[in-house]
């Protein structure tokens, strides 16, 4: 398998599990995964949440751990990188404002490289506006953002996830195993354990 080089977009109150499992997995495959948000450096640090459901009508949030940032963002170069992966959280509701975060999703999106979603990371794709006639999972608060962009929202299993052209989806967390699975594939990694 040839190592792929991996943008992991990150920000603010990303969802703790939703950073650190993919960015761990896709590491621990051979994968080299370099971790951005915008207005931070290589050695700066995001502060994650930790989404969890309890019963309620929505998720709980409660603080995280600290992320560390490998790269650069302002040095991202979209070409350098063969997928994207978008973490959910909150972070995304304000990723989304950012031109470059929209320029870059669309680059991978316009190349047709692998792009993983989970969560609220949807909100980034919508507002990119690539997501038109794409069938795509998200945590369900997002299905009216992702119908306003002409995707198909995929009502499924919080375990479950989705594959459509070069988008993997997921509704939360708890589907990392499919989720990962599937962009794994997407990328080309084969792996047996």
């Amino acid at each position: 398998m040839a190592a792929k080089n991996l943008l992991l977009l990150v920000g603010d109150f990303v969802e703790d599990y939703e950073t650190m499992v993919p960015y761990q997995a896709l590491l621990a495959v051979g994968h080299n995964v370099h971790a951005v948000c915008p207005d931070k450096k290589a050695g700066d640090y995001v502060a994650t949440a930790i989404h969890d459901f309890e019963g309620q009508q929505t998720y709980t949030e409660k603080p995280g751990h600290r992320f560390n940032i490998t790269h650069d963002f302002d040095k991202v170069e979209a070409g350098n990188y063969d997928g994207l992966v978008i973490p959910g959280g909150r972070a995304p509701e304000y990723l989304r404002l950012n031109p470059k975060v929209i320029a870059l999703v669309r680059h991978f999106a316009e190349a047709k490289k692998p792009i993983a979603a989970v969560c609220h990371g949807a909100q980034i794709l919508a507002a990119a506006g690539v997501l038109e006639g794409v069938h795509c999972s998200a945590y369900p608060a997002c299905r009216p953002e992702v119908e306003a962009a002409g995707g198909t929202y995929a009502d499924i299993a919080v375990t479950d996830a989705v594959t459509d052209r070069n988008f993997v989806t997921a509704p939360a967390w708890p589907a990392h195993p499919a989720w990962i699975a599937q962009y794994l594939k997407l990328l080309g990694t084969e792996i047996s354990l």
